[in-house]
């Protein structure tokens, strides 16, 4: 059985092909993570998946979501991360951070306090953004970053990889995906600059290709970086998959071993084809015409089809989201269902 076949990344060998996808918990306090996200990371490590990533783990107070977030930006959150870290690793898990910036789409309430951006009696910070063009309406009107800026944006990318390996992370993930900051730049539709960030495609992506730059310079040539993309902006005029096929092609020969094919959130309304697995044509074709590895996420919710997309070869890992979300368990759940062998804690041997 094809997901249940290791699966090496640099030095590392996944022991399944089942990752669980970042998902943000919203549960933080002052970027610092608690016990909450012990537990709910480690009981998806004791649920048999190959990596655990983290869920967006901001690079800077002004790249949070929320005021809710997880950081990675000094010191106190680092220290709480390594117990949170030493837990995945001990169930023979990978664990891996998801690093990001939310751009325009930070300063915003948590999910279930409405969503939007911070009232004015909320504590709003300002944002960033490639230009000045809010989310949506309603939203604070971000501020364009300057030449300053951009290097301030690159070296908190940086000095966040050098704590993720001080941390004890094994992997590292750039979001680039979901309408935040990096995807931000590579969409026309939110990038309207006119220097050398802006309009051709090789200035669009220039940012997130001197973030990987600049994060392969201090992350280990021996550990794994992927990159987290939106394939498409399901828009007229937006990044596309021709453009991520593009992009996939160059960050590979910059060091990225693994594009996790997601898309959307760029822009709100837009309406997007939504059906299991609506996202696996993408990962495949960037794995075939890029020639690098790829993640498939999106409505993966069942054991055969986890195991089709990586024995059609559209993938060569699955993320499982909201699915672990209900059940924590879900690889040990499939490996049942397929007549998998997978190795059990010695704690749980007495139910096998």
């Amino acid at each position: 059985m094809n997901l249940y076949a290791p699966f090496a990344q640099r030095s590392l060998n996944l022991r399944n092909r089942l990752v669980i996808s970042p998902m943000c918990q919203y549960s933080a306090v002052d970027g610092v993570p608690n016990e909450w996200h012990l537990v709910h990371l480690g009981s998806r490590a004791v649920g048999g998946a190959a990596v655990i990533v983290t869920e967006a783990t901001a690079v800077s107070p002004e790249g949070r979501i929320s005021p809710g977030d997880v950081g990675l930006w000094n010191q106190v959150q680092l220290d709480a991360w390594k117990p949170i870290v030493r837990f995945i690793a001990a169930q023979e898990a990978i664990p891996g951070v998801q690093l990001a910036h939310a751009g325009r789409k930070a300063s915003a309430q948590r999910p279930w306090d409405g969503g939007g951006a911070l009232r004015a009696d909320q504590d709003p910070w300002t944002t960033v953004a490639p230009s000045a063009v809010p989310f949506d309406q309603g939203w604070h009107v971000p501020q364009a970053l300057d030449d300053v800026g951009i290097a301030k944006v690159i070296a908190d990318f940086r000095a966040a990889a050098v704590r993720s390996l001080e941390a004890g992370f094994q992997l590292i993930e750039l979001h680039a995906a979901h309408g935040y900051l990096l995807h931000q730049f590579l969409s026309p539709l939110s990038n309207h600059r006119d220097d050398g960030y802006g309009g051709s495609f090789e200035n669009r992506t220039r940012l997130v290709r001197e973030v990987i730059a600049a994060v392969r310079e201090v992350w280990p040539e021996h550990l794994p970086l992927w990159l987290r993309i939106s394939a498409t902006d399901w828009a007229e005029g937006g990044w596309d998959i021709d453009q991520s096929v593009r992009l996939a092609a160059m960050v590979r020969e910059l060091g990225v071993d693994l594009i996790d094919v997601s898309s959307g959130g760029l822009i709100p309304h837009v309406k997007i084809p939504l059906e299991p697995g609506y996202q696996v044509p993408f990962a495949a074709r960037i794995r075939r015409e890029a020639k690098i590895a790829t993640g498939a996420v999106g409505l993966i919710t069942e054991a055969n089809q986890a195991a089709g997309i990586v024995d059609d070869d559209a993938a060569d890992l699955v993320l499982i989201a909201r699915e672990s979300l209900r059940d924590p368990y879900f690889p040990r759940r499939a490996a049942k269902t397929l007549g998998a062998d997978i190795a059990a804690p010695a704690q749980y041997l007495r139910a096998w």
